[in-house]
C-alpha cells in the first residue's frame, strides 16, 4: 500500500471515534489516557513489525534444510520490535467477546516487557481492568482501520504525537505539561540542526525534543539510533512512561531518569553535552536557594532570592544550567517564558554575563496561544558555545508574533511553510545561501506543479485527474441534462436572469481557462531552463505573479459559475413547476450537479484548519508562490538584512544600552502596515466559522457537565 498522504485526516478521525468512546463509558481523561496511549504503543509495534517481517525471514540462514527462527535481535536490527504471537495486534482485535480483553491486553505488554529491558515496568497493564470489555473491543477496533494494516513510513507515531497533543488540550495529565507543542519542538530541533552526539532534555516531558532531533537527522540521510545518544530528566513518573513509549514509537531509545533537576543531576553532564533542548516550567517560585547557591551548573550565580529564602523566579536557574551542561562546542535550544528576556534585578544581571559570554546565538519571539495549557507568549532561545568569530558580540533577533496559523479559536501554530521561511532566516544569518535558495527554488517548482495538477495530474490510484476540464465537463453536462426543461419555457419565464448569468459567464471561463493553460505550458518551459542564482529565481518569482493572480481569479469564477448554476437549478424548481414538468430529469440533473460540486471542491476548497495538501488545487498555486515571494522581498541579494518588524542582528553595545534586553521586539521594531492584495472576504468568514465552531462544542461539553452534575445531585 502506498505511503497515505493525508495522514491528518487519519489522525482527526481515529481520535474522534477514541474520544466519543470515552465520552460514552463515562471515564475521565485521565483514566482513559494512558490505556489508549499503550494501545496506540502496540499498534505502531505491530505495524513496524509487519513492515519488516518478511525481509527477515527472507533472510534467515538455514541449517539442516531448515530456517532458523526470528529472534529479538533480527528484528532489533530493522528498528522494529519482536512481537511474540499473542502481543500482536491482529490477534487482541480478533478476541471474542467472551474472552478477558484487559487480561490479553496486559499479557500482551508483559511479553514485550519481558523481551525489553529499556520497556520493564514502562507499559501499561493493569489500567485495562478499569476499562469495560465492550469499550475494549471497540477501541481495538477503532485503532485498525482497513487503510493502516499495510502502511509504511513513520505514520503511528505521528499518530501517538497527534494522541499526546489532543489529551494536552484536555489536560488529561499533568496539566497538560507534560507535552511541548510539536510545532515549536521542530523549529527548535531544525534551528539546532543536531548531527551527531549526546542531546539532553533536563525537563523532557514526553519526549517530543528526542524525537523531532531524530527526525532532522533522518532529513539528512542518517541514522539517528547511530548518531544521537538520548538522555532525559523528568520529575513525573507517568510522563517518564510516556517518554520511554514516545521514543519506542519511533524506533529509538534513550535513558531517561526520575529526579527535579533544580536538586539532582544523575546523568552528571555537566560540559558534556552537545545539544540541550528544553520546554521547563515557567516563572516557578518554589526553589530552594540553600540547596543550590553552591551548585557548579549556576555559572552567574543566584538569580535572586526572596524572604523566603527561595529563588525569586526560577527562569535563570534553567537558563544557567541549560548553559553549564554544554561542552565547549555545545548548542542548547528552549523555550522560556517570554518575562526572563526583559526581567530586571538578579535576573538581568544574570542575563548581562551570559551575553558578554558571546554564547548567546539567536531569539524567536512567539505569539500567545501556541501552547494548549498557557496562553501567554514565549521566546525560543538558542546558544551555542562555538560562535562563529563575526557573531560573537551580536544576536540575531526575530520576531516570529505575526508569523502563525490559526488552528483553532484557542490553539495557534506554524505551517510547515512558515517554519521553513523563519529557518530560511536562521540559514541565512549562518551563510547558508544554497539552502536559502534551494527553499525558494522548491516554492517555484510546486507553484508551478500546482498549476499544472489543474490541468491534469495523476492521484494515488493511477488515474488521470483534470480538475479544470473535468469541471467545464461536468457543468456541460448539468446544461444538457437541463436543456428539454428549458426549451419548454417563454424567453422572458422566471428562470431568464439566472440562465443568462450562467451563459454568459460560461464562455468567459472557458477563454481564462485556455489561457490559463497556455499560461502553464509557457512557464513550465521556462523552468526546464531555470538557473538557481539569486538573480534569476528573483525574476522567476516575478515572472510567475501573473500566473497565480490568474489561479486567484479561476477560483472566484468557479466558484460564481457554480453558484449561477445552482441557483437556475432553484429558480426552476421553486417558480417554473419542474419538478412536476416530465421534461425536468431530477436524477440526472442532480447527478450533474454533485460531479460539478466535487470538481468545484477540488479547484477552490480552501480550509485554513487543514494542511495545504487538503486543499484545493488552485489556491495551493498562490499559496506556494506567496511563500518564494514572501522571502524574496524580504532578503531580495539572498543575504541577511535588517526587516522592520522581523529581524535584526543586534550589537552586544545595543544590548547594554537597552538594559540586556533580550526582547525581539525592542530591536526590530513595528512592521509596517501592508495592504493586504490576497484579503479574502470568505476565508475571514472561515475564521469566525472556526471560532463559532469551537464555542459551539464547549457550550456542548459545558451543558452536558452541568446536566450530569444535576443528576448526581438528583436534581
Amino acid at each position: 500500500m502506498p505511503q497515505l498522504e493525508h495522514i491528518e485526516v487519519i489522525e482527526r478521525r481515529l481520535w474522534g471515534a477514541a474520544d466519543t468512546l470515552r465520552a460514552n463509558s463515562n471515564y475521565a481523561s485521565n483514566e482513559y489516557f494512558l490505556p489508549v496511549m499503550g494501545l496506540v504503543f502496540l499498534r505502531h509495534a505491530y505495524s513496524r513489525y509487519l513492515a519488516v517481517k518478511d525481509k527477515i525471514e527472507a533472510n534467515l540462514p538455514t541449517r539442516g534444510g531448515r530456517k532458523r527462527a526470528p529472534t529479538k535481535e533480527d528484528f532489533s536490527q530493522q528498528s522494529a520490535i519482536f512481537l511474540r504471537p499473542e502481543a500482536r495486534f491482529d490477534h487482541l482485535v480478533a478476541l471474542p467477546d467472551s474472552n478477558d480483553r484487559a487480561r490479553a491486553i496486559s499479557d500482551a505488554m508483559e511479553s514485550i516487557e519481558a523481551d525489553y529491558a529499556s520497556l520493564r515496568g514502562v507499559l501499561p497493564k493493569g489500567e485495562y481492568q478499569e476499562l469495560d470489555n465492550d469499550v475494549l473491543g471497540q477501541l481495538l477496533r477503532t485503532l485498525n482501520p482497513d487503510e493502516l494494516k499495510q502502511v509504511s513510513g513513520d505514520v503511528f507515531g505521528r499518530i501517538y504525537e497527534y494522541f499526546l497533543t489532543q489529551f494536552a488540550d484536555q489536560k488529561a495529565h499533568d496539566g497538560g505539561e507534560f507535552f511541548t507543542p510539536v510545532s515549536l519542538v521542530s523549529l527548535i530541533a531544525h534551528v539546532l540542526d543536531p548531527d551527531r552526539g549526546t542531546v539532553f532534555d533536563p525537563a523532557c516531558g514526553s519526549g517530543g525534543m528526542f524525537v523531532q532531533s531524530a527526525r532532522t537527522v533522518e532529513e539528512h540521510g542518517q541514522n539517528p539510533t547511530e548518531r544521537l545518544t538520548f538522555r532525559g530528566l523528568e520529575k513525573n513518573e507517568t510522563t517518564i512512561r510516556l517518554a520511554k513509549m514516545n521514543l519506542a514509537v519511533h524506533g529509538l531509545e534513550g535513558d531517561i531518569k526520575k529526579a527535579i533537576t533544580y536538586y539532582q543531576d544523575p546523568h552528571a553532564l555537566l560540559g558534556k553535552a552537545d545539544y540541550v533542548m528544553a520546554n521547563p516550567p515557567f516563572n516557578v517560585d518554589e526553589i530552594d536557594a540553600d540547596k543550590i547557591k553552591t551548585d557548579p551548573r549556576l555559572p552567574f550565580g543566584l538569580p535572586g532570592v526572596n524572604k523566603k529564602d527561595k529563588v525569586s523566579n526560577g527562569n535563570y536557574v534553567w537558563i544557567s544550567y541549560f548553559y553549564s551542561y554544554l561542552n565547549e562546542k555545545g548548542r542548547a535550544g528552549f523555550v522560556m517564558s517570554s518575562q526572563a528576556s526583559s526581567a530586571g534585578g538578579g535576573e538581568a544581571k544574570v542575563r548581562q554575563k551570559l551575553v558578554e559570554s558571546g554564547d548567546v546565538d539567536a531569539m524567536i519571539a512567539i505569539r500567545s496561544n501556541f501552547f494548549y495549557t498557557r496562553t501567554v507568549p514565549c521566546e525560543l532561545w538558542f546558544l551555542n558555545r562555538a560562535k562563529p568569530g563575526k557573531h560573537r558580540d551580536k544576536v540575531l533577533m526575530i520576531d516570529a508574533r505575526n508569523v502563525y496559523r490559526k488552528v483553532t479559536r484557542k490553539i495557534y501554530d506554524f505551517s510547515p511553510e512558515q517554519q521553513h521561511n523563519l529557518l530560511a532566516i536562521v540559514w541565512l544569518y549562518r551563510g547558508e545561501t544554497g539552502r536559502y535558495l534551494d527553499l525558494v527554488s522548491g516554492y517555484c517548482a510546486r507553484t508551478l506543479d500546482e498549476s499544472q495538477a489543474c490541468c491534469g495530474a495523476g492521484n494515488e490510484q493511477g488515474q488521470e485527474v483534470k480538475p479544470l476540464p473535468d469541471f467545464l465537463a461536468a457543468l456541460t453536462s448539468l446544461q444538457d441534462a437541463l436543456a428539454p426543461f428549458l426549451k419548454t419555457l417563454a424567453t422572458d419565464d422566471a428562470h431568464a436572469a439566472a440562465s443568462k448569468e450562467l451563459m454568459d459567464a460560461l464562455p468567459v471561463f472557458k477563454v481564462n481557462v485556455d489561457a490559463f493553460n497556455k499560461a502553464v505550458a509557457t512557464e513550465q518551459a521556462a523552468w526546464s531552463r531555470q538557473k538557481t542564482d539569486n538573480g534569476a529565481l528573483k525574476q522567476a518569482v516575478e515572472r510567475l505573479a501573473p500566473l497565480t493572480e490568474t489561479s486567484r481569479d479561476l477560483i472566484r469564477q468557479t466558484d460564481l459559475l457554480y453558484k449561477f448554476a445552482t441557483r437556475l437549478i432553484e429558480t426552476c424548481e421553486k417558480e417554473c413547476g419542474a419538478r412536476s414538468s416530465d421534461a425536468w430529469n431530477g436524477r440526472d440533473i442532480t447527478r450533474a450537479r454533485k460531479e460539478a460540486d466535487r470538481f468545484r471542491l477540488l479547484l477552490t476548497s480552501h480550509d485554513i484548519k487543514k494542511p495545504v495538501d487538503e486543499w484545493g488545487v488552485l489556491p495551493r498555486v498562490r499559496y506556494f508562490w506567496r511563500q518564494a515571494h514572501w522571502l524574496t522581498e524580504r532578503f531580495p541579494e539572498a543575504e541577511l538584512c535588517d526587516v522592520e518588524g522581523l529581524v535584526k542582528l543586534v550589537a552586544r553595545e545595543e544590548i547594554a544600552a537597552n538594559d540586556w534586553s533580550l526582547t525581539p521586539g525592542r530591536y526590530v521594531g513595528v512592521a509596517p502596515e501592508e495592504e493586504d492584495a490576497d484579503f479574502d472576504f470568505e476565508e475571514s468568514l472561515r475564521e469566525i466559522h472556526i471560532e463559532l465552531e469551537d464555542l459551539n462544542a464547549e457550550a456542548v461539553t459545558l451543558a452536558a457537565t452541568i446536566k450530569k452534575n444535576f443528576e448526581e445531585l438528583g436534581i
